[in-house]
């Protein structure tokens, strides 16, 4: 089974270039990006279209509802039942998307977690009742660990009172004991080098594309339905519409807003990609895809 992963800033072609590959490869895709994982997020996240998913099957696209929780745990356990229905299928595998650090995950593990009884279970349900209580008793005895926690974030609270109520040492020990398990050993990176003005202009295209395709429309509908509370609500692309629907700013202020945020986040991608990976292969898109099948292809 040949395993290897695609990545590059927002709006560099890796999608497409990813789908390129898997025709030839008999691969299936995962994404890794942190806005397609969730259902009716379509316009925002720039999914690859029906008949794109439809082509190739695709795993971590549509997964979670806008309101449940994701984290790089979650993407770890879709990547492992990924992993085990490529061997099922006899298929290769495509790792793609913009959200590297659960690809750096992926590479790095994470540290196993003490076993759970019911009784701890039952005894941290009801410590958490009063979360803002819980989130001070857990900062006293492990400030280091719990600054980087906010107060209101149930999921991770919850997690590192579990680990202290089980283990009897905090998460900081925990973790220092029990260092984390890689869960890929090895694996082909590849990241598409683009030139900054020329990103640029793909992000301002693809800007103007989700305003025209409805994205105004998808918006207030995922406002209605899920309200602003969620995570998935803060993301570049919802958060600029919402001020336009505030009357915050005017239309090309927030196309604008989106375009230049856009632009940022692919800044500081590209920065991560290229300091955080070892063994890994930069090349222009064009090249990229000639590189990954003179390999591949057999």
């Amino acid at each position: 089974m040949i395993q290897l992963a695609i990545i590059g800033p927002t709006a560099s072609g890796k999608s497409d270039l990813a789908i390129k590959i898997a025709r030839q490869i008999d691969a299936y895709i995962l994404s890794i990006d942190s806005l397609s994982i969730y259902k009716e997020i379509d316009i925002v996240s720039a999914k690859p279209s029906k008949d794109e998913l439809d082509s190739i099957q695709h795993f971590g696209i549509n997964v979670l509802n806008p309101d449940e929780y994701f984290s790089v745990d979650v993407f770890i356990d879709i990547y492992k039942d990924v992993k085990q229905k490529c061997k099922e299928d006899n298929k290769n595998l495509i790792i793609v998307g913009g959200t590297s650090f659960y690809l750096k995950s992926l590479l790095q593990g994470l540290s196993p977690l003490p076993k759970i009884d019911s009784k701890v279970e039952k005894l941290v349900e009801e410590k958490l009742k009063n979360l803002e209580f819980t989130y001070k008793y857990l900062s006293n005895l492990d400030y280091l660990y719990m600054k980087n926690i906010d107060s209101k974030d149930k999921y991770r609270i919850e997690k590192a009172l579990l680990i202290y109520e089980a283990s009897n040492t905090t998460p900081s020990e925990w973790f220092k004991k029990n260092p984390p398990i890689p869960i890929i050993e090895d694996l082909e990176i590849y990241n598409i080098d683009v030139g900054r003005e020329i990103l640029r202009d793909r992000i301002s295209k693809r800007t103007k594309k989700m305003f025209n395709l409805g994205l105004i429309d998808e918006v207030c509908y995922l406002e209605q339905k899920y309200t602003r509370r969620p995570n998935s609500m803060g993301s570049i692309g919802i958060v600029e519409v919402l001020e336009y629907l505030d009357a915050n700013v005017t239309k090309e202020q927030m196309l604008e807003n989106i375009s230049t945020h856009t632009a940022q986040l692919a800044k500081r991608q590209q920065t991560f990609n290229k300091t955080q990976f070892k063994n890994i292969t930069n090349a222009s898109l064009q090249e990229l895809e000639k590189v990954i099948l003179s390999k591949f292809k057999s």
